[in-house]
Order: C-alpha cells, then sequence, then structure tokens
C-alpha cells in the first residue's frame, strides 16, 4: 500500500521536477490510500492557484484512491508521531495513517526525512 503527502500530490498536479517520483504510487490506484486530511491540504492550495473547478478536478484523481478517514485511533497515534519526531498536526495524521494501513509514504516534504516506512524525494 502506498500514501502520498500532500507536497507529493500537488508536485503531480503541477508536473513539477518530483512529478515522475510520484507517478508510480498515484497511478497504482488499487494499492492507493489517501488520507483525508491530504483531500483538505491540496484543495486548499489549489483553489487559490487554479480555482474551483480546476482544484475539484484534481480532487477527483485523488477519489481514485481509498479515502482514509481520520480515526480516533490514528489520531492518537499522531498525536505520540507528532510529539516525537516534531511533525505538524497534518504531517503526524499522514504518517499515522500510513502506519495503520502498513503502507509506504511517499514525500519530498523533509520533515520526514530519516523515519521508516518513508520514501523521501529532495526537493529539487
Amino acid at each position: 500500500m502506498n500514501i502520498v503527502d500532500s507536497s507529493g500530490w500537488l508536485e503531480y498536479f503541477a508536473a513539477g521536477d518530483n512529478a515522475s517520483y510520484f507517478a508510480p504510487a498515484i497511478r497504482n490506484t488499487e494499492q492507493l490510500i489517501v488520507p483525508a486530511i491530504c483531500l483538505y491540504e491540496v484543495f486548499k492550495r489549489l483553489i487559490g492557484q487554479r480555482g474551483e473547478y480546476a482544484a475539484l478536478v484534481n480532487i477527483g484523481d485523488m477519489h481514485q484512491g481509498q479515502i482514509a478517514d481520520l480515526s480516533a485511533s490514528i489520531a492518537l497515534q499522531a498525536a505520540k508521531l507528532s510529539t516525537e519526531f516534531k511533525l505538524a498536526m497534518a504531517d503526524s495524521i499522514i504518517l499515522a495513517t500510513a502506519q495503520a494501513y502498513d503502507a509506504t509514504l511517499w514525500t519530498q516534504d523533509a520533515d520526514f526525512d530519516g523515519i521508516e516506512g518513508v520514501k523521501y524525494f529532495e526537493k529539487k
């Protein structure tokens, strides 16, 4: 199973320099988990950059994966991870979701560099 964090989705949708790193995980929709918090972060950024219609089209692409809602157990694990790794709330929720689904987390967010279960790609 794979989870692409918000930075990876945004890079992919913008066809940025690192987009090709995230494409395999995003295109393998049968193995793709999408934390609900990623929908929030990506939609918020895209609506400001491209407008609501374009943002909704990209959110539709994200729905090709399995949407993972925030459960109580994931929320509590996220709080522990936030404390352990000094992660922001959304980042800790994404990591906790990856752990709950035994998924690899794909990211270009340097805050995740060195954490087990994470495929980190340095932002170009």
